[in-house]
């Protein structure tokens, strides 16, 4: 799973790869800078050189990931000029990375953030939540979204996938995601178009 976080096993990757196991497995709380460095094979003094705590490396992780998904989107956005097809190939990647890379969806979807870093807010307003936004707004300016308030047009839009993803992730959605994205994408789109095929 070396895509999640860097090309190469290095100390940093191997430290923000066993956090994001145990953070996810057992929760922030109840998992130690300990717990960690035993996982990555590394020493408690390298985790503090690269890291400085356990929030440090929590920010890290978070940091690293949400990179990861504004260079998605911005990927998305550069390949495509429609909301339609720039919306529509997100939630495929997104259903394709909650099958391939579960831990990391999850922690950018359940971990409650902003009681482990505090400088965090909700991930609703992270940059790549606010990318989905814009996205959606460009969609409004060119009238291929029906003119509405951009944060119920996002829900909308993203709402019934993102839902899709915890479904799956809580083990209540049993079928991969990647079969479901023809049914799932026609209901979202059709929630905000202006006009329908």
């Amino acid at each position: 799973m070396n895509s999640v976080l860097s090309p190469r096993p290095d100390t940093r990757y191997l430290v923000l790869d066993s956090a994001l196991t145990l953070f996810t497995e057992r929760g922030y709380f109840s998992t130690s800078v300990h717990d960690i460095g035993r996982a990555a094979g590394v020493s408690i003094g390298s985790i503090y050189h690269h890291f400085g705590d356990k929030e440090g490396i929590a920010d890290a992780l978070f940091s690293q990931l949400s990179g990861r998904m504004e260079a998605l989107i911005g990927e998305i956005r550069r390949r495509h000029d429609s909301a339609h097809d720039q919306a529509r190939e997100l939630v495929a990647r997104l259903f394709e990375l909650t099958e391939s890379e579960p831990r990391a969806m999850e922690f950018m979807l359940y971990a409650k953030h902003r009681e482990f870093l505090p400088g965090q807010g909700p991930v609703c307003s992270s940059r790549p939540f606010e990318l989905m936004r814009e996205m959606v707004s460009q969609g409004m300016t060119r009238g291929e979204i029906r003119p509405m308030d951009t944060m119920i047009a996002s829900t909308c839009l993203f709402g019934g996938p993102l839902r899709m993803i915890t479904g799956r992730l809580d083990g209540v959605i049993t079928q991969p995601l990647p079969d479901c994205l023809e049914a799932v994408w026609d209901c979202a789109w059709r929630a905000v178009a202006t006009t329908t095929p």
